[in-house]
């Protein structure tokens, strides 16, 4: 490591180590600072989806579904081994809440919105063929819709585009634990701790990609900067033995009508996700009993041959954490957009990240520097992140 970068990066998940790549494609000089290790925080703990999101149509969100489909797309192209198309199915009961015809309009209008690129394919599927369909209970049920989105290993791709950053000459320091930063005009002080040593760097702006840990790196920053109100809202998910084999299920719960994935996972089976909110340390979450209990019945009731599973604690449980908008009302209705917020309008020294999907990271990473660059030096581009090839990191 070197004393002096273009951009200090705090947080080393998929949005930190986004914004490495995006700075070092254009040229700069980076360095990521992880508290832990590389994509072991927020960005392991996901539905592990590269989707446009569906269910924001319910929202009008339709500007973020189109850059996820778009992104989407990117990633199926630039990292074949790491994202992977899926076949989703949607089944649709007597008591579902989002009727037939919603369904297949939203449908619609996800493939207008992909611009019927690849995998952009939906329809029903033949009632002959409901009893192939891993065991779904087929009781009142009315249709099975199906269409594709993509799957990957959160963590896997987060090093992956770690990787790619360094090989454009990004650096990065694992186990580094920030502690404060002083914003001057001509460049930022640093001050971190690694390996039980004090350190300290300098940078011409600063990359606040701490996830849910936003607000507690913004208190370590001077001149001091208003924190923006967010809520901290938990997803918890189930990991089942036994691996559904045709697809991945889009269901609904029968409580609150919250969408709920069964996926395929390493062998098992993945469902979530949950919305809490969540008041504790970042450090601290965890899956709730209740957490818990919400998905057991909604895996069982539409696949009842998981019982057995559940019931003897074969199934194990992760959680993680969202940052959204302050608000009114339930999380699952709080929009998903991106919010990057600066220290000062003219070349500010400091971006913090809040929010953002695992999907769209790349384009995250974008906005971002586009939005620091008047602070940084002028330097030679090296690549575009719109062709860098990800690989999977032994």
């Amino acid at each position: 490591m070197t004393d002096r970068y273009d951009m200090l990066v705090i947080g080393g998940g998929i949005n930190g180590t986004g914004v490495a790549q995006a700075a070092a494609a254009a040229g700069y000089s980076v360095l990521v600072l992880e508290k832990s290790l590389i994509g072991s925080g927020t960005s392991s703990r996901s539905s592990k989806l590269i989707h446009g999101g569906l269910r924001y149509l319910e929202t009008m969100e339709l500007s973020l579904v189109r850059e996820s489909l778009y992104e989407r797309s990117l990633m199926l192209r630039l990292a074949p081994e790491l994202v992977k198309l899926r076949r989703f199915f949607i089944p649709i009961y007597e008591t579902t809440r989002r009727r037939p015809w919603q369904i297949r309009t939203g449908l619609s209008l996800y493939a207008v919105l992909a611009g019927f690129d690849h995998g952009t394919e939906f329809g029903s599927l033949p009632k002959t063929q409901w009893d192939s369909l891993d065991g779904l209970r087929t009781k009142r049920l009315q249709k099975v819709f199906f269409y594709h989105d993509a799957q990957t290993d959160d963590q896997a791709l987060t090093r992956a585009v770690m990787a790619s950053a360094v090989k454009l000459g990004a650096q990065y320091q694992e186990n580094a634990r920030f502690h404060s930063a002083n914003l001057g005009e001509n460049g930022c002080e640093i001050n971190f701790e690694s390996d039980g040593r004090e350190h300290s760097c300098t940078a011409s702006v600063i990359v606040n990609a701490g996830g849910p840990w936003v607000n507690h790196v913004l208190a370590g920053v001077r001149p001091a900067c208003k924190p923006r109100k967010v809520e901290l809202v938990q997803g918890a998910h189930l990991v089942v033995p036994g691996e559904i084999e045709r697809g991945c299920y889009y269901t609904e719960s029968r409580r609150d009508g919250r969408a709920i994935f069964v996926m395929p996972w390493k062998g098992a089976t993945l469902v979530g996700t949950t919305e809490t909110r969540y008041r504790g340390h970042p450090d601290k979450t965890h899956a709730l009993r209740a957490e818990k209990n919400y998905l057991t019945a909604i895996l069982t009731h539409h696949f009842p041959r998981y019982r057995e599973a559940v019931a003897d604690g074969r199934a194990q449980a992760f959680a993680g954490l969202r940052v959204l908008p302050a608000g009114e009302g339930h999380a699952f209705h709080r929009s998903r957009e991106v919010i990057i917020d600066v220290d000062r309008k003219n070349k500010p020294r400091l971006a913090s990240i809040y929010g953002g999907k695992l999907t769209t990271w790349r384009a995250t990473a974008a906005k971002v520097v586009r939005r620091l660059r008047a602070s940084l030096p002028e330097r030679q581009e090296r690549a575009g992140t719109d062709e860098i090839a990800l690989e999977p990191v032994d």
